[in-house]
């Protein structure tokens, strides 16, 4: 346990900030198996739709620094290769 009052602070925003990030890259885990069983399936109606919002999850992960710039961008690149090659 920290002694130091600025120290107890930073203990408790980091732990916020912890479990804020854990939801964020939760939801990007949860929009990319609902993509990825709507491409499976090939519902492609099902598909676009989960495939916008989780390019924007990602590109807000990647804004926050959750995931790094080029992490998204090639998973940006890989879902909607996996997109395209349902039609």
């Amino acid at each position: 346990m920290p002694n130091i009052k600025s120290a107890s602070k930073r203990v408790k925003t980091s732990e916020i900030r912890r479990m804020r990030n854990m939801a964020a890259k939760s939801r990007l885990k949860t929009a990319t198996r609902k993509f990825k069983e709507a491409v499976e399936a090939g519902n492609k109606d099902q598909a676009q739709p989960a495939l916008k919002e989780l390019l924007a999850l990602v590109d807000k992960a990647a804004g926050k620094k959750l995931i790094h710039k080029n992490a998204a961008a090639r998973k940006k690149s890989k879902l909607q290769k996996m997109f395209n090659a349902m039609a």
